[in-house]
């Protein structure tokens, strides 16, 4: 009787699983800012609650932390502006350098293969620069613009619910996963430290790569250091996988402005130093044991979720990792599954 109550179980998760990351990726609109509100509310909480220790109402705390983020997202959008003005003053000059260089790659590659790569008009990058896409190109842009702007206000709706505690993240693990109220207070306790650690180490090392990033651009004399300075943080927050594509994009956007010299190579390392210094040193340095994973997990994750939530998936893979191996560690039937996520165990 029991082995047919443990199958039942089995078969009745197998059909679950499948069915909730289905329902995760076609709510992906509801769920992906659900998920970024909780993780932003925590990286405020501490502020919450040093302000409620001051005897501010929950109501103008929840005000200035609101205010905060606006403040936050103001800033970055100026700089956005800041440098998509830039891009747009000097992209002809530039599209007029990235053909040179493309067209001296094909006829290199044309004379090394044999194969016939440059058109009649002898030109390789004509066939994929073409001007008369910008309006294409300005449209799926707006498009974008728009689909971000919901996304961010739907985040802020969320944060505030969060914040207020109108969604209740330990009342909902102790009446579904928990159910000991001892443990149920230790876990959550744990989860929510480990990710306020989580989010405030990995913020600041972002941050601290993108102006490393921006800077190596200005000191070479790369063109639009405020945006690679900007796309170097937003996508130091991918695990493992974002410090290379930082760098690789980089390199080649580098290779187009300047000649193939020293100058070159040592701009390619002080990107990578950089990237080494804030990711592979400090961070690990930084987040502790608790975040230890191993390999094969991280890049398990970055697929699974990469797959349901796109980028935004990508970002907070390692975050709900975390979560799920402290969930995990709880209990003496998952507690294997823990072991096997953590990289020391």
């Amino acid at each position: 009787m029991l082995s047919n109550t443990r199958t039942t179980n089995i078969l009745l998760l197998i059909i679950v699983i499948p069915f909730v990351f289905y329902l995760l990726k076609i709510l992906s609109f509801i769920f992906i800012p659900l998920v970024f509100s909780m993780f932003i509310a925590l990286l405020f909480l501490p502020l919450m609650r040093w302000l409620q220790r001051k005897r501010i109402p929950k109501t103008f705390s929840i005000v200035i932390v609101v205010a905060i983020i606006i403040g936050v997202i103001g800033v970055g959008a100026g700089l956005i502006s800041l440098t998509s003005q830039e891009i747009r003053a000097s992209q002809d000059d530039f599209l007029a350098k990235a053909m040179v260089k493309i067209d001296q790659f094909g006829s290199f590659a044309e004379e090394v293969t044999g194969v016939k790569i440059l058109n009649e008009e002898g030109s390789f990058a004509s066939n994929f620069i073409q001007k008369e896409n910008a309006a294409k190109q300005i449209s799926s842009t707006l498009g974008l613009i728009g689909n971000a702007a919901t996304s961010v206000l739907m985040t802020l709706f969320f944060v505030v619910l969060w914040l207020a505690e109108s969604i209740n993240v330990q009342k909902l693990l102790n009446n579904t996963i928990l159910r000991q109220k001892h443990t149920s207070i230790k876990t959550f306790i744990k989860i929510e430290n480990d990710l306020i650690t989580f989010i405030k180490v990995k913020f600041a090392v972002s941050l601290f790569t993108g102006i490393g990033i921006g800077l190596s651009c200005l000191f070479f004399g790369v063109s639009f250091p405020i945006f690679w300075g900007l796309f170097a943080f937003l996508i130091n927050f991918v695990q493992m996988i974002g410090s290379f594509i930082s760098v690789i994009l980089l390199a080649i956007f580098a290779f187009v402005e300047l000649d193939p010299t020293s100058t070159l190579f040592f701009f390619v390392m002080s990107i990578t130093g950089v990237q080494i210094i804030f990711g592979a040193i400090l961070e690990p340095v930084f987040m502790g044991k608790s975040f230890s994973i191993n390999i094969i997990t991280v890049l398990v994750m970055l697929m699974l979720w990469g797959f349901i939530w796109g980028v935004p998936g990508l970002i907070m893979s390692i975050p709900i990792t975390v979560f799920l191996k402290i969930i995990f560690e709880q209990f003496r039937s998952t507690k294997i599954l823990g072991q096997v996520i953590s990289a020391n165990d």
